[in-house]
């Protein structure tokens, strides 16, 4: 069992947040009150949702279980478009799609045929598997769709001038899902490459200090970097593909 923390520990703990903001403050930055703010929405959000699983683990409803996830998903699309600063009607097709046939392909997976759980949808390893994707899909997503519009913003003549020699649309693309795809992924193979040894990941960490051992915690932690990681190739891809068609008209002409 791990070693609960107190309300008042808690607070102790919260008070170490006055060291960034002291230095906000002394250096005259404008993120004292975005921080504060953060922090408290933080705190709201979290004790509620843990209200919330403790009553989804209870009841255990598969049902219930997957109108979460459709709940996650949603969050996910409008925060991503949001963030992408792309019109919301353009982009709330593919990014849920991508969102939701990313998460259920892989998450799915790990379950039944890496996990071998008989209730894939059980509530205690569906519904952290699902965030844990989702939160991974998004930081991608984003990354990638600002990066490829801002290329083709950036770079129309390039996409012109390879129409006009004779390439295919896709082939006239290509250069820009190519720098989206080694612009939001970068970050992921960096993190990949060093697990371990600069950084001891969360999930691992929070499984051995809630007394799992470590070659379990370890064996969860490398599966948890595979799926997230395909799963965010496969929901990029996904939210490109359907985005390209609401991007360009019938004579391959940007339209955004």
């Amino acid at each position: 069992m791990s070693q609960d923390i107190s309300y008042i520990s808690m607070a102790v703990g919260l008070l170490l947040l006055a060291i960034p903001i002291y230095f906000f403050h002394r250096f005259g930055t404008k993120q004292i009150s975005a921080t504060v703010i953060a922090t408290a929405r933080m705190v709201v959000q979290l004790f509620l949702i843990g209200l919330y699983l403790k009553y989804l683990f209870l009841l255990n409803s598969p049902l219930v279980n997957i109108l979460w996830v459709i709940v996650m998903v949603v969050v996910a699309t409008l925060t991503a478009a949001r963030r992408t600063h792309l019109p919301l009607s353009m982009l709330f097709v593919p990014l849920s799609t991508g969102f939701a046939a990313s998460a259920f392909l892989v998450g799915l997976y790990f379950l039944m045929f890496v996990l071998h759980l008989p209730q894939p949808f059980d509530a205690r390893y569906f519904v952290p598997i699902m965030g844990i994707l989702m939160g991974n899909m998004l930081g991608v997503n984003v990354m990638a769709l600002n990066t490829f519009y801002d290329g083709l913003r950036r770079e129309q003549q390039l996409y012109y001038y390879l129409l006009g020699n004779g390439a295919t649309h896709i082939e006239a693309i290509t250069p820009f899902i190519r720098r989206a795809i080694e612009k939001s992924f970068a970050p992921c193979i960096a993190n990949m490459a060093v697990m371990g040894i600069v950084s001891l990941p969360g999930t691992m960490i929070g499984q051995i200090l809630g007394g799992a051992a470590p070659g379990i915690a370890i064996k969860y932690q490398m599966m948890i970097i595979v799926i997230t990681f395909t799963a965010s190739m496969l929901s990029m891809m996904f939210t490109l593909w359907l985005a390209d068609k609401r991007t360009f008209d019938e004579y391959d002409r940007i339209k955004v």
